[in-house]
């Protein structure tokens, strides 16, 4: 998989760098601030963009601003942000245009390599990823909603959807077949008002509706 990095620490770019490369993966450049960001997207339309949400000069959400120009000028983009803090606002704007391969985690889960890896590889293929603790957010703070009419299964279904996994994959991770996990999606999405419609990738109409409570 080809990449681009940028995080305006050297030290964090090059441990990323290297973490990536180590399991395969080709960094074929990185950036520093959300200008050369851009500029380095856009030159090499990696399989994904890995960026830090601040970046120099002010530090607040250059990062979240370059995903925005790069994907005005290539639409289709996979695009992966990395955060300090959750910043619910920031991951439903990421993903506001109902964009797949899109990702939103807090930096401190590159240190679980081998889950970072897995969401890099589920975003570069066209999910979306969506960090545990903005999932959790969204829901301390809910007010009423389509998401009130979700069982609690449902509900985990689409937490874990919102964390990238595949109905395969949730359905490992909740110990249940793989026909249940569909039939419960397909309940969560009309219980949510997701039609089948070609135009409209569901999945990611389903976290976004998590992420705006």
């Amino acid at each position: 998989m080809r990449l681009v990095i940028a995080d305006d620490s050297a030290l964090l770019r090059e441990g990323l760098r290297l973490l990536l490369e180590d399991a395969g993966h080709d960094v074929v450049d990185s950036a520093a601030d959300g200008t050369e960001l851009v500029a380095r997207a856009l030159e090499h339309r990696p399989d994904l963009v890995i960026a830090d949400i601040r970046m120099p000069p002010s530090h607040s959400d250059e990062g979240l601003r370059a995903a925005h120009a790069i994907r005005r000028s290539w639409p289709e983009a996979p695009i992966m942000l990395l955060s300090q803090y959750v910043v619910v606002a920031y991951a439903a704007e990421l993903i506001g245009a109902g964009t797949p391969a899109t990702g939103y985690l807090l930096k401190d889960r590159v240190s679980d390599i081998g889950r970072f890896l897995e969401s890099v590889e589920r975003v570069a293929a066209g999910g979306v990823v969506m960090d545990p603790d903005v999932i959790a957010q969204v829901l301390a703070s809910q007010r009423r909603s389509p998401l009130d009419e979700l069982t609690p299964r449902e509900r985990e279904v689409l937490e874990l959807m919102g964390e990238g996994l595949t109905n395969a994959g949730i359905a490992q991770r909740l110990v249940v077949t793989e026909g249940a996990v569909e039939k419960h999606t397909q309940r969560l999405f009309a219980k949510l008002g997701l039609s089948p419609d070609a135009s409209v990738h569901r999945r990611v109409m389903a976290v976004l509706t998590l992420l705006g409570g």
